[in-house]
């Protein structure tokens, strides 16, 4: 590695470490969990984290959640209309949006010091007392499911949904948490009022707060505002799977370049070989990168990764877009062969790590990707694990990294979209069992 990186590495090491989890506390405010970073930013991001996900509704109500949450940051309140409100937060630099995920969806505030009252006393109303209309549920409702169509239509965005309801149909995964057209376009107003009575609740839901505010400051506005919420029910958790059979899907499409993705299972993101894991799905990225893209022209893109995005049934992916899937399948999993019977090598292991650790704490830089990442590691069952994840990366060894791929590359769900006529069920190779381990 180059020394400015070197240098750029330890920088930021040094000067963002407490940024990965210490410094942060949490307490309880009337039966709400909440974890305040204080930070000297006058920037401050709130999280209103909702637990559950893709377990929290049916298959035929996919995208309620994402409906409901953005309906409340864009829909008004009780006492502003929707371009009220929008001009009340704009006056004072206050941005509000709502995501949804595979296991959780969130409320997300960013304000600034000078206007954090103000900026709460709208965020709270939002969340209390949403307008839930009939006019801006029907406009947003339409704007979801064009959004759905156009994901359809893309090959990336619906080979990625396939290929986790191809790999685990029995599991909550296989629900789109945007909505599919089909279940958007069935959902009514009274679905989305009764489904917000329903998970808006002190047992499903804590909030996330980094920035300059103190714990007595939030503590007396969360009582005021928050505190009224219901208590609710505690909500389902995805069981976790572990795929131990390869399977084969073939969608066909006539398309101009062939569509790969391999869905393997994972350990846990934040633990010890759920690090190692990581590390190990980065090299075989690069490897990608070197043997498919570099030396055979297979493909422009190819990839290897831990879906982050998966926290409580966690999987790797391996990916290409290709016009020649034939050979490219053969290659990735030569690569795959080659690492279970001979290893990583220390090199590559001690360039990852360093790339690694810095490309994580570069994502930390904002008060906003701060309350992400300290919400999600909860989401994952404790935020302070934070704390223990630059240890982790440095203390990953060789045996370690060679140990877990080898452990959870045995079984590839294949899921390919493009011309049928291209590919042969013997195309689809499995990862073979190797006798002499590399550990």
């Amino acid at each position: 590695m180059k020394i400015k990186n070197v240098i750029l590495a330890a920088f930021l090491l040094i000067g963002t470490s407490a940024m990965a989890g210490s410094g942060a506390t949490e307490f309880t405010v009337d039966g709400i969990k909440v974890i305040l970073k204080n930070t000297p930013k006058d920037v401050i991001s709130v999280r209103l984290f909702v637990e559950g996900g893709t377990a929290n509704y049916p298959d035929d109500k996919q995208g309620i959640e994402n409906l409901m949450l953005n309906l409340l940051v864009e829909g008004g309140t009780k006492s502003m209309d929707k371009v009220t409100f929008k001009t009340e937060a704009e006056k004072i630099g206050t941005s509000m949006s709502a995501n949804t995920g595979l296991d959780y969806g969130s409320v997300n505030m960013t304000c600034v010091r000078a206007f954090f009252n103000e900026s709460w006393s709208l965020f709270s109303d939002a969340i209390l007392n949403p307008a839930l209309g009939q006019k801006e549920f029907t406009l947003l409702q339409q704007q979801l499911i064009a959004g759905a169509k156009s994901a359809q239509s893309d090959p990336d965005s619906h080979l990625g949904l396939i290929s986790r309801s191809n790999a685990f149909p029995n599991s909550n995964y296989r629900k789109d948490p945007a909505g599919t057209p089909e279940s958007l376009e069935a959902l009514t107003l009274d679905d989305v009022q009764k489904y917000y009575s329903k998970i808006i609740s002190k047992k499903r839901c804590f909030i996330v707060v980094v920035g300059n505010v103190s714990q007595e400051e939030l503590t007396n506005l969360i009582k005021s505002t928050l505190a009224k919420l219901p208590q609710g029910a505690t909500a389902a958790q995805e069981q976790r799977t572990i795929l131990t059979e390869g399977k084969v899907f073939v969608e066909d499409r006539d398309i101009a370049t062939n569509y790969i993705r391999g869905v393997m299972s994972a350990p846990y993101a934040n633990s010890k070989d759920g690090v190692a894991m990581r590390i190990a799905m980065s090299i075989l990225g690069d490897r990608y990168f070197t043997e498919l893209r570099t030396k055979r022209s297979l493909s422009y893109a190819p990839a290897a990764f831990y879906a982050m995005s998966a926290i409580n049934n966690p999987y790797s992916v391996i990916y290409i877009s290709t016009t020649n899937p034939e050979e490219s399948m053969k290659v990735m999993v030569e690569e795959i062969n080659k690492i279970k019977s001979e290893g990583f090598d220390e090199e590559e292991l001690t360039d990852v790590k360093e790339v690694f650790l810095t490309s994580y704490y570069m994502t930390l830089e904002t008060t906003s990707s701060q309350a992400d990442v300290i919400g999600m590691s909860e989401i994952m069952g404790d935020w302070s694990q934070l704390d223990n994840f630059t240890d982790n990366v440095n203390s990953t060894t060789l045996k370690d990294i060679n140990k877990v791929f080898d452990e959870y590359s045995k079984a590839i769900v294949w899921t390919y979209l493009g011309k049928q006529d291209m590919v042969k069920e013997e195309n689809f190779v499995q990862p073979k069992e190797t006798k002499n381990k590399p550990y």
